[in-house]
């Protein structure tokens, strides 16, 4: 997510134009449809009920975080999970512990939020953690040593653990692989891959060009982040173009795409100053965010989502801050970490790449339901 690496000269056009269809794969073709995608469906968000429920770690329920933030703090070599009131009620690992992670850039719960996956970006290794043993219970990759190889990654990001009726299946961006990968949990062999190992070229779906983002969408598709296309694309669960978003071209360095609760697309760009963009499926720019100074300013941003009551929660790399946005202000109204100043202590964050958000209502360490994630969709296994 958040490495700088060489990239590949292009030219982004400045149009927004782009081809889209709607999310049913059973009308799913190579070429590009003229025709307006259907927006996610909304079900698997969380219900209103849930609104007024306290989140897991919580003394109280909150108007701008709906749960409990999950952070990976990179370069502290921990997790952290935070409540709205801004505590550590969980983290890996315990205090005065060491460590088994090395530059945990992402971290996500598990389908059943019994688990944490996390990709090591800089140390070329995915891991699954036991939230209730603190036990990392399983890995995938050469500690230091990026390859190519089976068994090798190079510059993994966003790693997702999918439950499958037939064995858990874990997909990444392997950026300087130049493709995404499909491995079994148990044998951990390379089901499916996406794009060319080592060729990079923006020609999805043949070849892509440093994907750093792919995250789940609608009916087991993907959204896939590509840094040198400066675009995200919806791909079905067959590696077929759905649609592609091309952002604008005075942006650049985009990451870790992803679906809000209304079917757009939110981004977020790695530069200084950063940025977050909101933006229709058929290319609209819906909101802009990007402060040139000022305590809003934001300094290599690598995640944004949009929350369910329409607030943004972002982690803000460099500024060693997780932040929420009031899009309609474009202010700051939470944020934990200080500004810019790094540090172990409760409160302080070191190079915070990554978050997941817990929903009210759900417990930790348990085998919960399928569902309510951020990223929950129909028939995507998540």
């Amino acid at each position: 997510m958040h490495r700088p690496f060489f990239r590949v000269v292009f030219t982004v056009a400045v149009s927004f134009a782009l081809s889209a269809c709607g999310f049913n794969p059973s009308t799913a073709s190579s070429k590009h449809s003229a025709k307006a995608p259907a927006s996610p469906k909304t079900s698997h968000r969380q219900s209103p009920q849930s609104k007024s429920l306290v989140p897991w770690g919580a003394t109280a329920a909150s108007s701008i975080l709906p749960g409990d933030i999950l952070i990976a703090d990179s370069h502290n070599n921990r997790i952290l999970l935070v409540t709205p009131q801004k505590k550590i009620v969980w983290q890996y690992p315990k205090p005065g512990q060491p460590s088994l992670l090395h530059d945990d850039d992402d971290v996500f719960f598990g389908p059943h939020f019994d688990e944490i996956i996390t990709n090591q970006e800089g140390y070329n290794v995915i891991s699954i953690i036991n939230f209730k043993t603190r036990q990392v219970v399983w890995n995938y990759g050469h500690a230091g040593v990026p390859g190519s190889l089976p068994g090798y990654l190079n510059t993994p990001d966003d790693a997702f653990l999918y439950a499958k009726p037939k064995g858990d299946i874990i997909t990444v961006a392997d950026i300087r692989n130049q493709r995404i990968l499909f491995i079994s949990r148990k044998t951990h062999q390379i089901l499916k891959q996406y794009g060319q190992t080592g060729v990079m070229a923006v020609n999805p779906p043949a070849t892509y060009s440093a994907p750093n983002g792919d995250f789940p969408a609608p009916h087991g598709g993907m959204l896939v982040t590509q840094i040198n296309g400066n675009d995200a694309m919806l791909l079905n669960r067959h590696n077929q173009v759905r649609y592609t978003v091309h952002f604008p071209s005075f942006l650049s360095y985009p990451s870790d795409a992803n679906f809000t609760p209304h079917g757009n697309i939110i981004v977020a760009f790695y530069t200084n100053p950063g940025a977050v963009v909101e933006m229709s499926p058929t290319g609209k720019v819906l909101w802009l965010y990007r402060p040139l100074s000022g305590p809003g300013r934001l300094d290599r941003p690598s995640l944004a989502v949009k929350l369910p009551n329409g607030l943004v929660l972002l982690n803000d790399d460099y500024n060693d801050r997780v932040i929420v946005i009031n899009p309609k202000t474009n202010q700051i109204v939470w944020q934990y970490g200080h500004t810019g100043i790094p540090g172990t202590a409760p409160g302080y964050l070191n190079i915070p790449d990554g978050l997941d958000l817990l929903p009210p209502g759900i417990v930790p360490g348990g085998h919960n339901p399928i569902g309510h994630h951020l990223w929950s969709y129909p028939h995507n296994g998540y």
